[in-house]
């Protein structure tokens, strides 16, 4: 089976074909400037040349229509016909309470994910577009949604309630969700396979950090804790997002500022992290290379990154009473060997240990980078998103059928 994996945001569109015979990647790529006359998309076909095309694309269903196009086309395309796609897989944040898993696409499955707009404005709308977009272009061929907060639904009460009236969680919802489950799920079953260790039988902390980062406690291979809330603002400091704060600050600064709710959501989420310390980047490779400089900001906003995560680290293992593997993925967790560094030489009550030079080492596979004497074992894990929401897609249809 042929399926697509679709990510839609508000202006943009990644796409993935899959071959599911082999799980290989037959094509890639990305819609940018959706909305705009001079939007681009970028098409990478496995084994030949990458193309890119400027033109108007004003809505979703064009910018679809636009990849399906760039598939079957004679020089750059995979496929003879679009028939071919047999399934669409779509990644869709917040899943609220009503999944606990991927759903088949139904009319009941796209009100309910409208239901939960308000929980995550910025992500469930456009993949509602998208998901709308692939019926119009392929009508009739089966969609999958996959949601990030599956995974967390696992999560007992004590630990997803907040401490606040529970009539507001009874009336609008208030809990948290916790996000990036996908990646959660597929890289701490990479890190038991590769360490051929029953999965049931480890207690893991995966670490996917990126420009947005989450911290996820596994237990029994299901989700215990995590560190993303309500919506992605809870937990870590991000590239521009604040993380924990206290609640007070938000309706102090509102006061002193006069600044209306979306002016100071705007300023958690977009203009905080990394990004306001640092006073220059959002971008951790900035960092690093304003720390190897010296540079005053960008070396406090790295050791405000670094205590933060290491504090979740350790608030987890106490959570777990005890941690077997640590995971570091996602672009900052594969690529940022200095953060990994600093962050692994202050678990050592933990038993942690890594080895500097397998710490150095850049592969897109999964590695160890503990030592032969760590008590824990600390892993890089290539996260897989996309091929997650694949192999849901096709379980899901062919229960289906």
């Amino acid at each position: 089976m042929k399926v697509l994996v679709i990510n839609a945001g508000s202006s943009s569109l990644k796409y993935q074909l899959y071959d599911m015979n082999d799980e290989s990647v037959l094509a890639k790529g990305l819609v940018e400037r959706i909305g705009m006359d001079s939007s681009i998309l970028t098409h990478k076909p496995t084994g030949k040349e990458e193309v890119t095309e400027v033109s108007e694309i004003l809505e979703h269903t064009t910018a679809i229509r636009k990849v399906l196009d760039k598939l079957v086309d004679k020089e750059h395309g995979v496929l003879n016909s679009v028939d071919e796609i047999q399934a669409v897989g779509h990644r869709v944040v917040h899943g609220g309470e009503a999944f606990k898993s991927s759903a088949l696409v139904t009319p009941e499955a796209k009100a309910e994910i409208r239901r939960l707009f308000d929980l995550a404005p910025l992500h469930n709308p456009p993949a509602i577009s998208g998901i709308t977009a692939a019926e119009k272009n392929m009508p009739g061929v089966p969609q999958v949604v996959v949601f990030d907060t599956a995974f967390h639904q696992t999560m007992e009460e004590k630990v997803f309630l907040y401490p606040i009236p529970k009539v507001l969680y009874k009336k609008h919802h208030v809990r948290r969700y916790g996000m990036h489950g996908t990646s959660h799920y597929y890289v701490s079953r990479v890190a038991a396979e590769y360490l051929n260790r029953p999965l049931e039988d480890l207690k893991i902390i995966t670490c996917h950090i990126g420009n947005g980062g989450s911290l996820t406690a596994i237990k029994d291979g299901k989700s215990y804790d995590t560190s993303m809330g309500l919506t992605p603002l809870e937990g870590l400091m991000m590239g521009t997002r604040s993380g924990d704060l206290d609640p007070a600050v938000v309706t102090f600064v509102m006061n002193k500022e006069e600044l209306t709710i979306s002016e100071v959501n705007s300023m958690l989420n977009k203009h905080s992290g990394l990004l306001a310390i640092s006073g220059s980047s959002s971008d951790m490779r900035d960092i690093t290379d304003g720390l190897e400089a010296g540079e005053p900001n960008a070396t406090l906003a790295f050791e405000m990154y670094e205590y933060r995560l290491r504090k979740y680290i350790g608030s987890y293992a106490a959570a777990l009473n005890g941690v077997d593997v640590i995971v570091f993925t996602a672009g900052v967790g594969e690529n940022s060997a200095v953060v990994r560094e600093k962050v692994c030489e202050n678990l050592t009550y933990l038993g942690v240990e890594i080895d500097p030079e397998l710490n150095k080492i850049r592969s897109g596979e999964p590695r160890r980078i503990s030592s032969a004497n760590s008590k824990v074992e600390v892993l890089v894990v290539p996260t897989n998103e996309e091929l997650v929401i694949a192999r849901d897609t096709l379980r899901i249809v062919e229960e289906s059928k």
